[in-house]
């Protein structure tokens, strides 16, 4: 491997990573729908207060949940129309949710955008007010504001920002087509959140794997003064903790946040609508989706509004070549299986993909057999094999002992098992019951 690729320890690759299906493919724009249904709650924290009330006639863009607290995110209008009421509909983590269903008008006509912010001279208060108001949040997954994390408390020195274009969950090519499209965007929205954070140095990780990415956005990169860094393709490249370790070489101490080793990490993705809302004032209201999985007709990528329902996307994307083993939003490993395709697209919907049966097969656990692979795998130098015996015997204070609130939730250690013990389950179960007995 070149000595100029960056890396961690642990990880793993899956033998098939399914990019090949969607990453060729341009970023298509989805037709316009006769109705959206948006969650309401779609950012991490607090759920904004819905302020529109069934019959109010409404406009792209128009604010229609307001944020409630600092940890919490406006929610616009996708498009216009009017307001028919809130309803239930089917949530991404299989329990209903809340939504503001908007019947269009078929105009799509756009309400008032925010001002244009020369975001090279005009004051830093006002551009993260800005990132505030137009409801960005974390796209890769995890869907936590990102005024909160532009805002670090004065005693944490953060002196680099991180970009992630890793996107190193298998099947998952958003992110590489956006970089590959709009390598700009995506530096613009980088350079903004540095002065936002009285940072200079700028760092995009991009996994090797992307090699037009990579080009495209070094094209530009020195305009913005940010370096592309060339990352090994291994799982979990992107998560914040590896990022942060493989480009810069700082540990985040245990129970901490990048911003303990002076580091923000930010998805490509949240960087482009960071730039769209300063530059042009442009709230989020839509993302890049991936639509892949050896069962759909036509895999590709989306640039769809928040509150498309998933079954039309698989309609646009050629439906299906035969009955799906199994629907999941995001990737195979941190991903989550759905129970219906009647869920829609929110903030933070990677992507769409569905799985054949013959890949998609249910496996029956079997007992440890102290192989060791899911401790060489793990990537927080964590002993999952103890940590799973721990909490079948329900001794969560022993999983505590042994660091469990550090487990990424990655899934490396599961898919490497070949007893196919239920790791990541029995992590989940002991972070809650941790939590619960702290309260």
């Amino acid at each position: 491997m070149n000595k100029n690729v960056k890396t961690f320890h642990g990880g793993i690759h899956p033998a098939c990573d399914g990019k090949s299906l969607s990453n060729g493919v341009s970023v298509q724009r989805a037709p316009l729908l006769d109705k959206y249904r948006v969650v309401i709650s779609e950012n991490v924290g607090k759920p904004p207060k819905p302020v529109v009330e069934a019959g109010a006639c409404v406009k792209k863009y128009q604010l229609i949940a307001a944020a409630d607290g600092f940890v919490s995110a406006n929610l616009h209008a996708p498009t216009s129309g009017r307001v028919t009421g809130i309803v239930e509909v089917p949530g991404a983590m299989g329990v209903p949710v809340q939504a503001i269903e908007i019947e269009a008008d078929g105009a799509d006509e756009a309400g008032e955008l925010l001002p244009a912010l020369d975001w090279r001279n005009c004051d830093v208060a006002l551009l993260r007010k800005r990132v505030e108001e137009a409801g960005l949040v974390g796209m890769g997954g995890a869907a936590f504001p990102t005024h909160v994390k532009l805002s670090p408390p004065p005693e944490k020195k953060v002196d680099v920002l991180v970009l992630n274009g890793a996107e190193c969950e298998p099947y998952l090519t958003a992110d590489h087509r956006l970089m590959v499209e709009q390598p700009e965007a995506v530096l613009e929205g980088a350079a903004i959140s540095a002065r936002i954070l009285g940072v200079t140095k700028i760092y995009i990780g991009v996994e090797i794997n992307k090699a037009d990415a990579i080009d495209a956005l070094n094209a530009h990169a020195a305009e913005f003064g940010i370096e592309v860094v060339p990352l090994k393709v291994q799982y979990p490249q992107g998560s914040e903790k590896q990022l942060i370790f493989a480009i810069t070489g700082r540990k985040v101490p245990a129970g901490g946040l990048p911003m303990d080793a002076g580091c923000v990490v930010q998805n490509v993705g949240t960087a482009a609508a960071l730039a769209d809302a300063v530059i042009r004032g442009i709230p989020l209201v839509e993302r890049i989706v991936t639509v892949t999985g050896e069962v759909v007709a036509h895999p590709g990528n989306w640039l769809l509004k928040i509150g498309t329902p998933v079954i039309r996307v698989v309609e646009w994307a050629g439906g299906v070549t035969e009955e799906p083993g199994k629907l999941i939003l995001g990737g195979p490993m941190m991903g989550f299986a759905q129970k219906s395709f009647d869920v829609t697209v929110t903030k933070n919907t990677s992507g769409i993909l569905l799985l054949p049966r013959t890949v998609a097969v249910t496996y029956g656990s079997s007992p440890c057999i102290r192989c060791g692979r899911c401790v060489a795998g793990c990537p927080m130098n964590l002993v999952p094999c103890a940590l799973g015996n721990a909490v079948e015997a329900e001794r969560f204070d022993l999983a505590a002992q042994n660091h469990v609130m550090d487990c990424l939730e990655c899934g490396s250690c599961a898919y490497v098992c070949p007893a196919h013990r239920p790791l990541v389950q029995h992590m989940r179960r002991a972070k809650a019951e941790i939590r619960k007995r702290k309260k």
